[in-house]
């Protein structure tokens, strides 16, 4: 059981960006399409950006106890799928908030 654990840390930090998205209406509960699309676009991105980084003997998904064991490729855990996906989110999320309360630098 604590092979899964990464992967449900990375699904209870989703389910708390959705909740404080749903709360202040920021991505998904404010442009469902367009959210998706953002979100969509840098994973892939990432994506590439890693399977390049595979091809090239530069990323590696090193082993630990924590992490479930399932590959979507070689050195790509599905955890990293996750992670993508938060780091996006996130991303989009902190913009709009940023962006609503009119922080300036």
């Amino acid at each position: 059981m604590i092979g899964l654990s990464y992967l449900a840390a990375l699904l209870i930090s989703l389910g708390g960006m959705a909740v404080i998205d749903y709360r202040y209406q920021l991505a998904a509960w404010y442009d469902a399409r367009r959210t998706a699309l953002v979100i969509g676009v840098g994973v892939v991105l990432f994506v590439i950006w890693d399977i390049f980084g595979i091809a090239l003997d530069i990323f590696y998904s090193g082993q630990s106890q924590y992490m479930s064991g399932i590959y979507l490729g070689p050195e790509f855990p599905l955890e990293e799928l996750l992670f993508l996906t938060f780091l996006c989110y996130f991303t989009l999320v902190c913009y709009r908030l940023i962006d609503r309360w009119g922080v300036q630098s």
